[in-house]
């Protein structure tokens, strides 16, 4: 009898171990206190300056004001070089630009949709503070707003990460309808104001503080990358659902936690892991309407690679509650990742 209940004193000890470390690591962290607050720079306002003002006064300003940016604003933009502000084809271009019925009606629908950019804001003051708790000796970048003639939505560059407003208009905008070809509606649903934090911390994270390593060929090595990020951006965007951070649908979400088992089995199945053929991988971890040779009827999810190295590396951060966020991140050993995960849905 006491051997017995010696045991019992074991097990729940051990058990109010785990609870402990599940909750130490999910615990919100207070950042409060830490000195971040972002102010969104509104480019596209200032560039639209330059419709009813003297063009050259303008540009000298925008080029002191906005640096890097407005050069390679003007790069992508006007594909000129924006550092020639003296060339009257220059000038030429940007006439041309605000001439256009195509530029004025974007700027009613970007204005009408974001007259200000309070509540984003203050979604960036969040996370930015985040990046600081888990890495004090990071440089924020600027955040600056502009329109980016539907070529990204997030661009990350010389100390600044710019948001192209024109692809955050809301999924029914009339403009996407047009755009099908560069932009499908399994993209442009997310392309609203709740995706504006979310996409800039992936953005920070994958061109910024952790590029993806060229020696990253095989699909094991893609799913523990991918699953990291991921991994950061629950920690960063603590109140984010996860809907919104891997950019599916409820009924897609619901189905890869049904099905994991089974998803997991494929991989194993089709000897996938260890593939570097990218043609092959490639449906796993780019984005699509869903997974072919998975599902019935197109149900299944798509990038289910970034979604299984999602499912590891938090398996894994379970399993090791000394790790921290920054060890997790300069860890590349994705074999050992997998291992120490003891990943074996069921």
């Amino acid at each position: 009898m006491a051997t017995n209940s010696k045991t019992k004193q074991i097990y729940l000890f051990f058990l109010i171990s785990l609870l402990l470390c599940a909750c130490g690591r999910n615990k919100r962290v207070d950042v409060s206190n830490i000195p971040v607050d972002v102010k969104i720079e509104r480019f596209d306002k200032d560039f639209d300056v330059m419709e009813t003002k003297p063009i050259a006064p303008q540009v000298d300003y925008l080029k002191k004001k906005y640096g890097a940016f407005y050069n390679d604003f003007i790069a992508l933009l006007l594909q000129g070089d924006g550092t020639n502000t003296k060339d009257t084809a220059y000038f030429k271009l940007l006439r041309q630009v605000f001439a256009k019925k195509a530029y004025n009606d974007l700027k009613h629908d970007v204005d009408s949709v974001y007259p200000a950019m309070d509540k984003e804001q203050a979604e960036l003051t969040d996370a930015f503070r985040h990046i600081k708790y888990y890495f004090p000796q990071k440089k924020l970048p600027r955040v600056i707003t502009y329109y980016s003639g539907f070529e990204a939505q997030i661009t990350v560059g010389d100390r600044y990460v710019g948001i192209g407003l024109d692809l955050f208009l809301g999924g029914n905008s009339r403009f996407y309808p047009s755009l099908t070809k560069a932009y499908p509606h399994y993209l442009s649903r997310n392309f609203d104001a709740k995706n504006i934090c979310p996409r800039v911390v992936e953005g920070i994270a994958r061109e910024d503080m952790f590029p993806e390593n060229d020696s990253n060929k095989t699909l094991l090595s893609k799913m523990i990358y991918n699953g990291k990020i991921m991994y950061f951006m629950d920690q960063i965007l603590p109140d984010v659902p996860d809907t919104i951070k891997i950019g599916y649908t409820t009924a897609q979400l619901k189905w890869c936690v049904q099905f994991e088992p089974t998803i997991w089995a494929y991989f194993l199945d089709e000897n996938l892991l260890y593939e570097t053929d990218f043609p092959k991988i490639q449906k796993f971890v780019t984005e699509a309407p869903f997974t072919p040779g998975l599902g019935e009827k197109n149900e299944s999810a798509p990038k289910l690679a970034v979604w299984t190295g999602w499912q590891i590396v938090k398996r894994y951060m379970d399993k090791h509650p000394g790790v921290t966020l920054p060890e997790l991140m300069a860890d590349n050993d994705a074999q050992k990742i997998l291992n120490e995960s003891k990943y074996r849905p069921k």
